[in-house]
C-alpha cells in the first residue's frame, strides 16, 4: 500500500493532497491573504457577557467577532493549577466526562464579565458565528496530546495490540509531568522510547511558555500560534508507512525537512523536492479529483451516481443507480451500487470536509443481510477518518444518519461562493414565470387612459418567450387593460430582473 504527501506552495495558496495506492484520500488547503485556521491557537481572553438562559458566555480574543465559550468547556478551577480529573479519553474525540462537580456547577459561579482567562479555540469562526472557544487547553506533538488541564493518560482506540498499550501507557507514567494528562496518538504505535520522552519534554516546556506568555500579557490577543498547514499536515498525516513527503517549492522543503529532522526523524529521508516541469498536483492529477468534489454530483464507476447537498449543518446525500442495470437481479443490482456508493461517500466527505448532521439516502434493499453489509462496509470506511464519527443503523426509510466533527470550513465554502446570478439558492425562475409575474403587476395596475402604450425593459430570455410562446397572452392583456404592450431587452438584466416603464 503505497501512500504519498503531496505539497504544493503558490504565491497564492498552499495545498497537501495525501494519497493512497493512487487515490487522493484527504485534503487541505490555505489561501494566501485571507484568514488562516486557527484551530489549536491560544489566546488571552476577556469574559464580555455571561448569559445563564444559554450557560455559555462570549469572550473578546482580539478577533472581529467575539468567541463562544459553553459551559461545557469551562474549568472548574478556571483560576488554579489544579487539573481537573477525568475517566475517558481517545485521540479522536478530544473530549472527555467530566466530574460531578463541573457538570452541575452554573456558567454564572464560574465566570464573571471582565475577567482574564486563557481559552483555545476549538473551532474556526464560520459565516456569522465567532470562534468555538475552550478552556481546556490540549498540545499536539507527533506522538502525544499534551493537556494540562486534565488528570488523565488516553491511548488511540486505533492502538489495538494490548501489549503495545502497555507498553506506551507505562512509558508516559514513567515521563509525563506532576501535572496534566496526556493523549497517546495512534502515530506512537512502536515509536521508540526516546522519541516519546522527547515529545512529552517539548510539550511540557510549551506549555510552559505558552502560561507565562498569558500572564505577561496585558490586553487580549494571540498567546500562541498552531503550526502552519503545510508542517500540520506533516505532523498529522505522515505516518511511519508513508513512502514519501513530495515538495514542489525549494524554501518549504527546507522548513518541512528541518521540522522532520527535529520531530519525526524516519521521515528526514523521505522527504523529496519536486523539480519536473508538470506540475505536482497534474502529475497525480490531484486537480481532476478536487474539481469531481466540488460538483454537486458524484459518477460512480458501475454508472450509478451520488448527489450531494450542503446546508448550513446539514449534508444530504442521495445515491441512485443512474445507467447501471446490474447482470443479476435488481436486489444484487442495489447493492452493489450501494456497496460503491458508501466507500466512495467515505472518501468524499473526508476530501470535502463535510460536517454537521449528515444523512444517505441509500437504495432500498429488502435483505436485511445486504443493509448489514453496507453498514459494515461504511463503518469500515469511515475508520480511516480522522474526525470522530457517530453512526446509526440504517432506518426503516433507507437512511443513514451520522454525525462528523467539523473543525475547519468544508471544501466548498473555502473554494467556492455564493453564485452572483441566483444568489446561492441553486436556481432561477424560468422566463415563462418571469413574464407571468409582470402581466399581473399590469393587469393590478389596470386600464389608464392616458397611457397609449406601456414599455417593460426585460432580460432576453423573457422578451423571446413573450414574443415566441406568450403572443396570446400578450394579446389578451393588451386588450384588457386598452394599451400597447412593448417588452424591450435590456442585456444587462438578471432574468428575473425587469422594470415596467
Amino acid at each position: 500500500m503505497k501512500s504519498k504527501l503531496l505539497v504544493s506552495v503558490r504565491p497564492i495558496a498552499t495545498r497537501v493532497a495525501y494519497v493512497e495506492n493512487g487515490e487522493l484520500r484527504d485534503f487541505r488547503v490555505e489561501k494566501k491573504g485571507e484568514h488562516k485556521s486557527l484551530v489549536g491557537s491560544v489566546f488571552k481572553g476577556r469574559v464580555s457577557r455571561v448569559l445563564p438562559g444559554m450557560q455559555a458566555a462570549f469572550v473578546e480574543i482580539g478577533l472581529d467577532r467575539a468567541g463562544f465559550l459553553y459551559v461545557g468547556d469551562v474549568r472548574v478551577d478556571i483560576d488554579s493549577g489544579t487539573p481537573v480529573i477525568v475517566t475517558e479519553e481517545n485521540e479522536e474525540s478530544k473530549q472527555y466526562e467530566k466530574t460531578e462537580l463541573e457538570e452541575k456547577t452554573p456558567i454564572q459561579d464560574l465566570l464573571t464579565e471582565g475577567q482574564h482567562i486563557l481559552v483555545q479555540i476549538a473551532k474556526d469562526p464560520l459565516g456569522t458565528k465567532g470562534a468555538r472557544i475552550s478552556t481546556h487547553v490540549s498540545l499536539p506533538g507527533r506522538y502525544v496530546v499534551y493537556m494540562p488541564t486534565v488528570n488523565h493518560v488516553g491511548i488511540s482506540r486505533r492502538i489495538e495490540d494490548e501489549q503495545e498499550r502497555d507498553r506506551l501507557k507505562d512509558l508516559i507514567d514513567q515521563y509525563r509531568p506532576e501535572r496534566g494528562g496526556f493523549i497517546v496518538r495512534t502515530a506512537a504505535e512502536g515509536a521508540p522510547a526516546v522519541a516519546i520522552k522527547a515529545d512529552i519534554e517539548y510539550l511540557t516546556r510549551l506549555y510552559t511558555k505558552i502560561y507565562d506568555d498569558y500572564k505577561n500579557r496585558k490586553n487580549v490577543g494571540l498567546v500562541h500560534s498552531e503550526l502552519d498547514m503545510d508542517l500540520r499536515a506533516v505532523r498529522d498525516l505522515a505516518s511511519e508507512k508513508i513512502d514519501e513527503v513530495v515538495v514542489d517549492e525549494e524554501e518549504v522543503h527546507t522548513k518541512i525537512q528541518d521540522f522532520a529532522k527535529q520531530f519525526i526523524p524516519h521521515l528526514e529521508n523521505k522527504i523529496k523536492l519536486y523539480e519536473e516541469d508538470e506540475g505536482l498536483f497534474d502529475k497525480y492529477e490531484i486537480d481532476l479529483e478536487i474539481s469531481r468534489s466540488l460538483g454537486r454530483k458524484v459518477w460512480l464507476k458501475s454508472g450509478g451516481y451520488i448527489i450531494f447537498d450542503e446546508a448550513e449543518a446539514l449534508v444530504a446525500i442521495d445515491v441512485n443507480t443512474g445507467s447501471y442495470t446490474g447482470k443479476k437481479d435488481l436486489e444484487d443490482t442495489i447493492l452493489k451500487t450501494n456497496l460503491e456508493a458508501v466507500k466512495e461517500i467515505a472518501q468524499q466527505l473526508r476530501i470535502r470536509n463535510c460536517g454537521g448532521i449528515i444523512v444517505i439516502d441509500l437504495i432500498d434493499m429488502e435483505k436485511e443481510i445486504n443493509r448489514e453489509m453496507v453498514m459494515a462496509a461504511l463503518q469500515e470506511e469511515l475508520s480511516f477518518d480522522k474526525a470522530r464519527t457517530n453512526i446509526t443503523q440504517i432506518s426503516e426509510l433507507g437512511l443513514i444518519e451520522m454525525t462528523r466533527k467539523r473543525i475547519r470550513p468544508s471544501l466548498v465554502k473555502t473554494l467556492c461562493q455564493p453564485c452572483s446570478y441566483c444568489d446561492g439558492k441553486g436556481y432561477i425562475k424560468t422566463p415563462s414565470t418571469v413574464a407571468a409575474e409582470i402581466f399581473r403587476e399590469l393587469e393590478r395596475e389596470g386600464i389608464d387612459a392616458k397611457k397609449l402604450s406601456t414599455t417593460i425593459l426585460v432580460n432576453e430570455a423573457v422578451a423571446d418567450w413573450v414574443y415566441e410562446e406568450g403572443s396570446d397572452m400578450l394579446e389578451y392583456m393588451e386588450q384588457k387593460i386598452k394599451r400597447n404592450l412593448i417588452f424591450e431587452v435590456e442585456k444587462r438584466f438578471h432574468v428575473e430582473e425587469y422594470r415596467v416603464e
